[in-house]
């Protein structure tokens, strides 16, 4: 049995050889000056909607957009549609499927209204993947700061399922040996593999809760234990 110690030595090397499954665009981000408080009426409330999450849905997150194109393009998203970038859709971590969002840009003022349909971005600091075709009408030609303003949840036919992805890998042996360094203390864990266009990529994923709070505590302790780095809580339908 691995020390705790030894164990993050593990998780470190596996985190160095970590391919990026993320969505992303590898533009330096637009500095914002005298970003508008939300708008009235944008703190969080609760939903009640079926299906839906069971923590609160914030009104009036803040963060970072960005935008995918090729080679997503043609390819399945997480909620099974075949992804079109010249429709007006975005990917977020945690939000139903079928949420409209209208998205404001706090650098030019623009918005667009976009359906969730996809999962991501999974990189630190951002909260939405808007499509090709979203972030050209927003005017957005790399990152931006958003403000997103939710419109209509969309409805789920199950329960909420949410996990905590910990890495993400070009190597499905990279992804079996941290699945087995996680798994005897913070399992199950699920290994998902993903054909994004460039190549077939192995996440792995921690835990089964039925609430996004919980599955935040789970992120907080895997986070304590320094066994990943990019650690993101994701919504699993």
């Amino acid at each position: 049995m691995l020390s705790l110690a030894a164990r993050a030595g593990v998780a470190m090397a596996l985190l160095f050889s970590a391919a990026g499954c993320r969505h992303r665009h590898e533009t330096t981000p637009p500095t914002s000056q005298g970003i508008p408080p939300p708008a009235p009426g944008t703190a969080p409330a609760s939903t009640g909607a079926p299906g839906t999450s069971a923590a609160p849905i914030v009104q009036g997150e803040e963060g970072v957009a960005s935008w995918y194109g090729i080679p997503y393009h043609g390819r399945r998203t997480a909620s099974g549609e075949i992804y079109d970038m010249y429709k007006m859709t975005a990917a977020h971590r945690t939000l139903p499927f079928g949420t409209q969002v209208r998205v404001h840009n706090l650098d030019n003022g623009r918005d667009v209204m976009v359906r969730i349909n996809d999962r991501g971005p999974f990189v630190e600091g951002r909260i939405i993947d808007l499509s090709k075709a979203a972030a050209q009408a927003m005017g957005m030609p790399g990152l931006a700061r958003v403000r997103l303003e939710i419109l209509g949840l969309g409805e789920s036919p199950e329960p909420a399922v949410f996990a905590v992805q910990v890495g993400a890998f070009r190597d499905p042996a990279n992804a079996g040996r941290l699945k087995a360094l996680i798994e005897p203390t913070y399992g199950p864990v699920v290994i998902q593999s993903y054909d994004r266009g460039d190549g077939v990529f192995y996440r792995v994923r921690v835990g089964r809760e039925n609430s996004e709070a919980a599955a935040q505590e789970l992120a907080g302790r895997i986070r304590s234990a320094n066994l990943a780095s990019q650690i993101f809580v994701v919504r699993m339908n």
